[in-house]
């Protein structure tokens, strides 16, 4: 499952983790998430999300 990065603040939410805090449980997909959930440290709107690229590569 793909981690997702906030934009904002750059809060990563990994969908191994979850956001227990917000009632969002460990193994759910960020495509899974509520469209009304909000970034746990800024506030920001799931919309402001952005794949997160690994770094390094070839």
């Amino acid at each position: 499952m793909e981690k997702y990065v906030c934009t904002v603040c750059g809060y990563e939410y990994d969908p191994e983790i979850g956001d227990p805090d917000s009632g969002i449980a460990p193994g759910t997909p960020f495509e899974d998430i509520p469209e009304d959930w909000v970034c746990p440290v800024c506030g920001a709107t799931k919309d402001l999300f952005e794949p997160l690229v690994p770094q390094g590569g070839s």
